[in-house]
C-alpha cells in the first residue's frame, strides 16, 4: 500500500510540475539545400514556416512546411552537354525533437513528411524522413533562435533523393498551454 501511495504521490508531482511547461509558437527559417549523389539537381534556397508545440520539459514536436528551389545542372551525355532544370519542393511534415531547457539549447530531432518535387516532366510526391541536429539560444524570454543541419530523404518504391539542409530560423513562443 505504501509503494502505491508514493507512486501516486510521484506521479502528481510530476504531472503538476509538467502542467505549465508547454508552448505553443510559430516561426520562419531560410537555408540552402544541397542535393547528395544527385547527378541531376543543383544546391538551391530553402524557406519554411515552423510551429513548435512544447509537450513536456523534453519533448517538443514541430509540425512544418518548407520550399525550396533547387538549382539546375548541366549533364553531360555521349558528349553532349544540356542543362537540366531544377525541381521546386514543396514539403510538409511533423519532426520530434528532445529539447533541454535553459537559454542555450542543443538537441537531437528526427521527422516524417511528404515531399513534392516538381519541374518539366516531373511530377513525383515522396515519402520524406528527416533527421539533424540543432542549437538554439534564447537572448529574451519566448523568442528562441535556431540553427539546424539535417538530412532529409525523400522515399519513393526504393528510389530515394537525399538533401543536406543547413537553416537558420527564430520562433516566438505565443502562449502556454496547461
Amino acid at each position: 500500500m505504501k509503494r502505491v501511495i508514493a507512486l501516486a504521490l510521484a506521479l502528481a508531482a510530476f504531472t503538476a510540475g509538467t502542467a505549465c511547461a508547454g508552448s505553443v509558437g510559430l516561426g520562419a527559417f531560410a537555408g540552402v539545400s544541397i542535393p547528395v549523389v544527385q547527378e541531376d539537381v543543383g544546391q538551391g534556397t530553402l524557406f519554411g514556416l515552423r510551429a513548435p508545440v512544447k509537450l513536456v520539459p523534453l519533448l517538443t514536436v514541430e509540425p512544418y512546411w518548407a520550399s525550396s528551389s533547387l538549382g539546375n545542372k548541366d549533364v553531360t551525355i555521349g558528349g553532349l552537354t544540356y542543362t537540366r532544370e531544377g525541381p521546386d519542393e514543396t514539403a510538409f511534415g511533423l519532426n520530434a525533437m528532445l529539447t533541454t531547457g535553459g537559454s542555450v539549447q542543443f538537441y537531437p530531432y528526427a521527422g516524417v513528411g511528404t515531399t513534392k518535387l516538381e519541374r518539366t516532366a516531373m511530377d513525383a510526391s515522396f515519402t520524406t524522413y528527416n533527421f539533424g541536429l540543432g542549437l538554439g539560444f534564447s537572448p529574451v524570454p519566448k523568442l528562441s533562435v535556431h540553427v539546424r543541419g539535417e538530412l532529409q530523404m525523400a522515399v519513393d518504391n526504393g528510389a530515394s533523393r537525399k538533401f543536406a539542409n543547413i537553416t537558420a530560423g527564430a520562433s516566438y513562443a505565443l502562449f502556454s498551454i496547461l
